[in-house]
């Protein structure tokens, strides 16, 4: 590390727009599901045209709730809507109807494990607000393309989409609690995870978790023994604001580059410009857009169609789920899972409901092994999710069946069975039968044990003389007359049972 990369230390704070999965959009009934037409989920209220009203969903509401106890926030009373006003082209009225200084979670926390440490967060506020529509820069082709999407310096023309306008939004605002960019992504992981855990967020939805990140680099010696850092010190410490970064590894890299664009500023003795940059994903770095708007740049004002909204009176009647940190704690006490492995089953809750559904039928160690080990592996490097495989996991419990009843083998159901399920769309029982997979009977391992034994006589002379790679050896020979049909560990206690009575 460089000295001067030693008196600085950084200093993010997240801003974090997650998508909440409701039917419908924040303040109309427009459908909230995708479109093969652009503005076609449409109405008079999300096109923002004169005389329309909106009427709260009550859905965006119960979903803000949920999360506000899940990171442990202050519901107040009474909350309300105000206007932020801002000209872009996918904003139709012209102002975004959202929340300013009374939002509806306030003052909560985050806690989350990074590199062995347990971390917490502050949650400065959570707010609910409507997105505005989607943009698209095109550029004319010249070949056998005729358009292409572009940033905006080389388009022709953009068009715009107002389908997602009105989609309810959260934004999750954090204090500037963050020290390195790893720290964020194990964030992001981590608050998704709880996200998919009360049902409030669908990951695959397009645009359904967005970042704007504010870094600064700050004097090491204005940091306290416990992290803290002076309010005027932060005011003082010019910071750039990274917008729209639409993924956990994104936010790392971005946040990466633009620490170390700093710290080279700095170094040449020039000062960090306080503005809104763009994180460009395909070459990693990070281009200057505007110059950092204030808060009074936006001139809140109150929504008056929107009266004050009052949810304390039934915050305890909405529930919300056992939360992944209570439920990996569970699973540790329930099935005797080490901390890796729960970890590992965690990370979607749908990964841990497959292991809950099938610990209760199977031996807890085996089921974890193939779902958090096998099978996710498998995805991992298919660049898959489980969402791959949701609609078939009857037959994934169906292939642990077979694991656990010693009707194949551990080795030909990874290697072949859930390849084959994953590359060609098989079940497991047409596989097995395809390729003869069935585990052979006793009495034929038997039989190709005392074949091997025979066989090979130097290999038995070199097993009772200590050899190690002798029984590897013959094990090898009987898994080979038996087509690996065999369980290996039968095999090997079979052939030292009858070579340690010679």
């Amino acid at each position: 590390m460089s000295a001067e990369a030693a008196t600085n230390t950084v200093v993010i704070g997240l801003e974090v727009h997650v998508q909440l999965d409701t039917a419908t959009k924040i303040f109309c009934g427009c459908a909230t599901e995708s479109a093969d037409e652009p503005n076609t989920n449409t109405c008079p209220v999300c096109l923002g045209l004169p005389g329309s009203l909106p009427v709260l969903n009550e859905a965006a509401v119960e979903a803000a709730v949920k999360v506000g106890r899940a990171i442990d926030a202050t519901i107040p009373e009474r909350t309300r809507f105000h206007r932020k006003n801002y000209y872009y082209p996918d904003l139709p009225k012209n102002f975004q109807i959202t929340q300013y200084d009374a939002p509806i979670c306030q003052a909560g926390t985050l806690e989350f494990t990074h590199e062995g440490t347990r971390r917490s967060i502050g949650i400065e506020r959570a707010h609910l607000e409507e997105d505005p529509g989607s943009v698209r820069h095109i550029r004319e082709g010249t070949g056998p393309i005729d358009v292409r999407d572009c940033s905006i310096d080389r388009a022709d023309y953009t068009l715009i989409d107002y389908n997602r306008a009105g989609t309810p939004l959260m934004e999750i605002v954090t204090e500037p609690d963050f020290r390195d960019p790893s720290e964020v992504r194990a964030f992001l992981e981590k608050l998704e995870e709880i996200l998919q855990y009360l049902g409030v967020y669908d990951p695959t939805a397009d645009g359904s978790l967005r970042v704007d990140a504010n870094l600064s680099l700050v004097d090491a010696s204005a940091v306290g023994p416990d992290g803290s850092i002076p309010d005027d010190v932060l005011v003082e410490a010019n910071r750039t604001e990274v917008k729209n970064i639409s993924s956990h590894r994104g936010a790392e890299r971005a946040l990466a580059y633009e620490a170390s664009r700093q710290r080279d500023l700095l170094a040449a003795g020039e000062t960090v410009a306080q503005e809104t940059r763009h994180f460009n994903e395909t070459h990693g770095n990070t281009v200057a857009m505007r110059s950092k708007e204030e808060e009074k740049d936006y001139r809140y004002f109150r929504e008056a169609d929107l009266p004050p909204l009052e949810v304390s009176h039934w915050i305890e009647e909405i529930p919300i789920p056992e939360l992944p940190d209570a439920r990996r704690e569970r699973f540790g006490a329930e099935y005797g899972l080490d901390d890796e492995t729960a970890e590992k089953l965690m990370s979607r809750k749908a990964v841990a409901d497959v292991y809950e559904e099938l610990a209760g039928a199977y031996d807890p160690d085996l089921v974890a092994t193939w779902v958090a080990d096998e099978l996710l592996g498998e995805l991992n490097y298919r660049d898959l999710s489980l969402d791959a495989v949701t609609d078939r996991l009857d037959e994934v419990e169906r292939l642990v069946e077979l694991v656990a009843r010693e009707a194949i083998t551990a080795k030909n159901a990874r290697e072949v069975v859930l390849r084959e399920m994953l590359d060609a769309g098989a079940d497991p029982d047409t596989v097995v039968e395809r390729e003869g997979l069935g585990t052979v009977a006793d009495d034929a391992v038997a039989e190709a044990v005392a074949a091997a034994i025979a066989d090979n006589p130097d290999a038995v002379a070199d097993y009772h003389d200590g050899e190690d790679g002798a029984l590897n050896f013959l094990v090898g020979q009987v898994m080979q007359q038996t087509g690996g049909s065999a369980d290996p560990g039968t095999v090997n206690e079979r052939l030292r049972e009858r070579l340690d009575s010679e």
